[in-house]
């Protein structure tokens, strides 16, 4: 039986989601264009560009040469001269051939110019494995970018939030990096029919819940919803935040959930090691310690390049299974 979707409210992938934020984008502001490998003639590797360049031209929908490192200095370029360039990149492996771009200028270039120039460049990435795409299309780098000052890092795990969150994006004065996870572009949610931008810097709780607190982004949120369920057949309640930016990270947020619930499992599907779950584990510490009960558990993916067979990439990249797991550990109290 199908679930009958409320009135003024539509269901749409997140695909179609982030391809009318785009669209609308470019309809409302000249000064938008869009550009990056295959974004134009091939409709942009995931398809949400299709059909842009038939309707926007080749001015404003431009395929670039396999040459990351230049055409993120093109759209650094245009922003410094005036423009709003939307900057694709494939995926975010593929981000590091930029990283020198994004990081040593993009990022550094309003504080050495002492606050004269502002680089109002967005750059949107697929990140993320799951599709057996090999260890060159399948890592989660973003926690690389929220190390840097100067740039923003967002990962709209919703439709709402990929639909919305560009055009808060394009309205900042500086870089704003955007990661959409390959395995949500296929799913489905539901959205106003008039939607429109929404904030980039607050978390927001997805489930209230008062036995374990779930820390999470993007791709993993989902996962996280259905841990919540199985862990709800066994009397436990869960809660689950998601982040949506890790740059800035929602400290209020994460020291709220801390304290409703006093037992914390933080999932990220980067590596372990210097990941964006140790930063949040290490301000919990620091913030809200007495808040709580046991030890903050995290759930990785494996210290490994992400492999490409389907069995081993599962055994690499959390799992609904992990999570519910690590949940049940801390509720246990043998954190």
């Amino acid at each position: 039986m199908s679930t009958r979707v409320p009135a003024g409210i539509r269901e749409i992938t997140y695909r179609e989601a982030a391809r009318e934020g785009l669209h609308e984008a470019l309809e409302n502001d000249e000064r938008v264009f869009l550009m990056g490998e295959d974004v134009g003639r091939y409709g942009g590797s995931y398809a949400v560009s299709l059909g842009f360049l038939e309707e926007f031209g080749p001015e404003r929908i431009r395929d670039t040469p396999l040459s990351e490192s230049a055409f993120v200095g093109a759209g650094i370029g245009a922003a410094l001269g005036g423009m709003r360039p939307i900057v694709e990149i494939m995926t975010v492996n593929f981000s590091l051939l930029a990283a020198d771009q994004i990081i040593n200028t993009a990022a550094s270039y309003l504080h050495m110019s002492g606050g004269q120039f502002n680089v109002p460049l967005v750059i949107r990435m697929a990140t993320g494995g799951g599709l057996q795409l090999g260890a060159q299309h399948s890592h989660s780098l973003e926690n690389l970018y929220a190390h840097v000052p100067g740039l923003k890092v967002l990962t709209p795990a919703t439709v709402e939030d990929v639909r919305g969150m560009l055009a808060t994006a394009l309205a900042d004065p500086n870089p704003v990096l955007i990661f959409e996870h390959i395995l949500l572009y296929n799913r489905k949610g539901l959205l106003p029919e008039t939607p429109g931008a929404v904030d980039i810097d607050r978390a927001r709780v997805r489930r209230e819940g008062t036995g374990v607190s779930l820390i999470t982004y993007g791709g993993s949120l989902w996962k996280c919803m259905e841990a919540a369920e199985r862990l709800e057949q066994e009397g436990i309640d869960a809660e689950i935040l998601d982040l949506r930016s890790l740059r800035p990270l929602d400290d209020e947020s994460i020291m709220a959930t801390v304290a409703k619930t006093r037992r914390v499992v933080v999932v990220d599907e980067g590596w372990r090691s210097g990941s964006i779950s140790a930063e949040i584990t290490a301000r919990i510490h620091e913030q809200a310690f007495y808040e709580l009960d046991v030890p903050v558990e995290r759930v990785c993916a494996a210290e490994v390049p992400i492999p490409y067979a389907k069995q081993l990439e599962d055994a690499a990249l959390p799992q609904v299974a992990d999570i519910v797991a690590a949940a049940k550990k801390v509720v246990s109290g043998n954190g």
